[in-house]
Order: structure tokens, then C-alpha cells, then sequence
């Protein structure tokens, strides 16, 4: 659906690169999580798969087209949430109205059940609102466009505990096998289980690529306070129930997958996990 083709870029202040020859596929009707360090590039990747962004090596392809050209045809079927951003001090329906016609495939009937899965009103005017609201509202439309491709950056941040988990109520009723979602975030418990597939990078080269059944499958995570399990683990963290542990899933056991727990192994342990999927 869209490929990242050795990608380089570096800002003009930066001393170094922030991407180097960095290369990423992304397949059609999955919810990716992009995860990774300060710094690794998450949010810079989201910029130039967009076209907003000028690569200085290698580009990104959207359908058979590089994305920097911004022709319409790309632009109309992809959307970018960015971390940050205004709306203007206008009415909701003043702005869809002058929005909306940039995207063939907006939908208002699917714009009003997602504001009703934030609990959110459409008689409101946007200049008002808390930056949480915001993000409600602007979310809201972006998966009403119905483009192919969704990029959000951080969108968890500024929401309060019931947005967070409107949030991923909010993923999963707007999902179909024609879309794809790709979300960066720091925030991992915010978006879990909201995931199908688990994206992790670092020094411009992607760490772990796998799908949460393929994770599930090979590996086991529980809490436990057995030494003896503490012994087989392929990594450990303190808990309040002794320590939450990574086991290689070697009897086909189910468990849910702790993201914060692998995020952490990945970058203390990575030939322990990768391993695992190489073979």
C-alpha cells in the first residue's frame, strides 16, 4: 500500500541524520503502533510518508506514486494528525463544510457516530475548547474523510482516562479492510489494545515488525512471583505481583501482550526476542 524506499533526512541544525537509508512497508486494513526512542524519528517518518517533508535520499510511494509530488489524487486519500495543530474560532459545521469537500469519501453520517463515541456535541465552536476536545474533534473527522491511510502522532496526549479509552473504541469502530492506521505514540497502554500490528524502531532500522498474533504466539507474558519461572524468562520487570516476565510461548499458551514490557525488552534483550521470529 505504501513503501518507504531508503529514506534519508536530517534537519538543517541537526549534527546528525535523523533517518538513514531507512525502509518500511505498510500493508492495507491494519492498525500499526509505531513505537521507539526520543529521537528515533517516529514523528519526522509520519512528516515524509505525508509529503510534507522533502527526503534527502530514497522517497515514498502511495499507490504507485511518490507522495512528495502532492498530487491531489494523494492527497485526497491520506490524512495526517499531528501531535500539535490549531482549528480555527469557527463552528464544527463551518469547518466540515469547508473541509470536507477536499475528501471524496467524508462521510457526516460516520463523523456524528464517531463524536458520539467521544461523547462529543456538534453544535460547538471549535475556538473554545480544551486542546483534549480539540483532538476529539479533529480525530473525528479525520477517520470520517475515510482516506486509505491514517498517520496520528501521539493522539492519546491531552485526552483525560475516559478519552483514552473512548480512543480505542473510537479505532476500532472506524477500522475496515480498506483502511490503514498508523499511530506513534509514546503512550503504549493508551493504544494496546487498539493494535494489530506492533512496529518498533531505533538508529533508523526497524527493531521488530510483526503482527500482535505472531507476538502472541511466540511469546508468553505474565506476572508471576515463581523463581523457577524467573529462571526460564527472556526478560523480567518488577510488578506488584512480582515481576512481569516475557517466556518464550513454547505450548502455545494465550496471554495479552504487555507493550511497555516488550518495548522494554526489545532494547535490553533484542537477540533473546528477535530470534524468536527469525526462525
Amino acid at each position: 500500500m505504501i513503501n518507504v524506499e531508503n529514506l534519508s533526512f536530517f534537519y538543517r541544525k541537526s549534527k546528525g541524520k535523523v533517518l538513514h537509508d531507512f525502509s518500511l512497508s505498510l500493508e492495507r486494513g491494519r492498525v500499526y503502533g509505531l513505537l521507539g526512542k526520543n529521537g528515533a524519528g517516529k514523528s519526522t517518518l509520519l512528516y515524509l510518508m505525508s509529503g510534507l517533508l522533502t527526503p534527502k535520499s530514497g522517497k515514498v510511494v502511495y499507490h504507485g506514486v511518490d507522495v512528495r509530488k502532492r498530487l491531489p489524487i494523494t492527497l485526497q486519500d491520506m490524512f495526517l494528525v499531528p501531535e500539535e495543530f490549531e482549528l480555527p474560532s469557527v463552528s464544527l459545521a463551518k469547518y466540515v463544510e469547508l473541509n470536507s469537500k477536499f475528501y471524496p469519501k467524508f462521510s457526516h453520517e460516520d463523523m456524528l457516530a464517531y463524536l458520539r463515541c467521544f461523547e462529543m456535541d456538534q453544535e460547538m465552536n471549535l475556538g473554545g475548547l480544551s486542546m483534549g476536545q480539540k483532538k476529539k474533534i479533529f480525530m473525528s473527522f479525520a477517520l470520517a474523510t475515510n482516506t486509505s491511510l491514517l498517520l496520528m502522532d501521539e493522539p492519546t496526549n491531552g485526552l483525560d482516562i475516559p478519552g483514552k479509552s473512548q480512543f480505542r473504541r473510537f479505532i476500532a469502530s472506524g477500522m475496515s479492510e480498506d483502511k490503514t492506521i498508523l499511530i506513534s505514540t509514546h503512550q503504549v497502554r493508551d493504544i494496546d489494545k487498539a493494535l494489530d500490528h506492533v512496529l518498533i524502531m531505533n538508529n533508523s532500522k526497524v527493531l521488530l515488525n510483526e503482527s500482535i498474533t505472531s507476538i502472541t504466539e511466540r511469546l508468553l507474558f505474565v506476572d508471576s512471583d515463581d523463581r523457577e519461572l524467573l529462571k526460564e524468562a527472556l526478560f523480567a520487570s518488577p510488578s506488584i505481583q512480582g515481576n512481569s516476565l516475557i517466556l518464550a510461548n513454547k505450548y502455545g499458551e494465550e496471554s495479552e501482550i504487555n507493550l511497555e514490557l516488550l518495548f522494554n525488552a526489545i532494547f535490553t534483550v533484542p537477540e533473546k526476542i528477535t530470534s524468536l521470529f527469525h526462525s
